[in-house]
């Protein structure tokens, strides 16, 4: 599919398919007569039942998962926001490609089909606090890459994305949509020390003083925004078109998922918070959009790390309540 512009993509989203509920409703109902008292398994029931209501059937699987990780260059790190040149992003996507990084191996592990997209690493975005970040026309090709990028044989997708400079965006669209100061939102990232994170703070700031209202979610992320966290909101929706599921990642994915959420009701209810990262402020996001995080090991790689990690919580979730029998399969008394 290719979009042309802002309008296209807006119409899309407010056309998105919902959850089936026959199969939710049969998936809780199949949950409830499994040889297990009632909530032993704790947030893996819920989670597999919605697993199924996306995936239309009472036994749900994940034997194709799919990791596709995003790299941008943002024209703001002049500013002095992270504690790496932007070189490093060029240098980590071939990281990636020779599969030396974590994420590779995190794919590996949980049996994930993996991708990587350059979105046009040679062209950073504008400095935000001077401009908006892209043009219509490079927001929607990062969009259609982004969405075009999704197996549709898949059953669960992950979205990860590597650039430097992108907690500073994702700071800035989370101020921008949510509110608060900009010490609300910003963190280390990369590492930045004290004057480095006062840097980033005015930065954000700036952009958010001259960016923020100005729109819904997606003019939000086309002003203040990445190339790669376009292709990630582009993913996630596309994923929403095939209902298939979505592990949400770390602050800058989630911020990116916010946009989505800001510009259409609903648009993340496929999705799921695969974990809390250490940057300060991706807990108050998820709480934000409602999104309670499967796992909070204190990571904060980005690459789509911890929702890969993730991936292995619903594997096990979907694998009980597909693969264990109920009490009248196996004979078993409910008491």
């Amino acid at each position: 599919m290719t979009f042309t512009s802002l309008d296209d993509i807006r119409k899309k989203l407010a056309a998105q398919p919902g959850i089936d509920t026959q199969a939710l409703e049969a998936a809780e109902s199949r949950n409830g007569q499994l040889t297990k008292p009632p909530g032993a398994l704790g947030a893996l029931e819920g989670l597999a039942v919605r697993i199924g209501g996306w995936q239309g059937t009472d036994k749900p699987h994940c034997d194709r998962p799919q990791v596709i990780i995003f790299a941008g260059n943002h024209g703001v790190t002049a500013r002095g926001v992270s504690a790496f040149p932007a070189e490093v992003t060029v240098q980590m996507v071939a990281n990636f490609q020779h599969g030396g990084a974590a994420i590779n191996q995190l794919s590996k592990a949980f049996g994930a089909e993996m991708s990587v997209y350059a979105l046009d690493l040679d062209n950073p975005t504008a400095d935000f606090t001077q401009a908006a970040a892209m043009s219509e026309a490079e927001f929607v090709s990062a969009f259609n890459t982004g969405w075009n990028a999704v197996n549709a044989e898949a059953d669960l997708v992950v979205t990860g994305e590597m650039g430097i400079g992108n907690t500073t965006s994702a700071a800035a669209i989370a101020c921008a949509l949510f509110g608060g100061t900009a010490d609300d939102w910003v963190g280390r990232g990369t590492g930045v020390d004290d004057e480095g994170l006062k840097r980033k703070a005015a930065v954000v700031a700036e952009g958010v003083a001259l960016h923020g209202g100005k729109g819904d979610g997606l003019e939000t992320l086309r002003r203040l925004g990445g190339r790669e966290l376009v292709g990630m909101a582009g993913a996630i929706a596309a994923a929403r078109a095939n209902r298939i599921p979505v592990l949400l990642d770390g602050f800058i994915c989630t911020a990116a998922a916010a946009c989505l959420a800001k510009t259409q009701e609903g648009a993340l209810d496929h999705a799921e918070a695969g974990h809390v990262s250490a940057e300060q402020a991706h807990h108050r996001l998820l709480s934000a959009l409602g999104k309670a995080p499967l796992l909070a090991l204190g990571l904060r790689l980005g690459e789509g790390s911890g929702a890969a990690l993730a991936i292995g919580v619903v594997k096990g979730a979907v694998a009980c309540l597909s693969g264990m029998a109920t009490f009248a399969e196996a004979g078993v008394s409910e008491g």
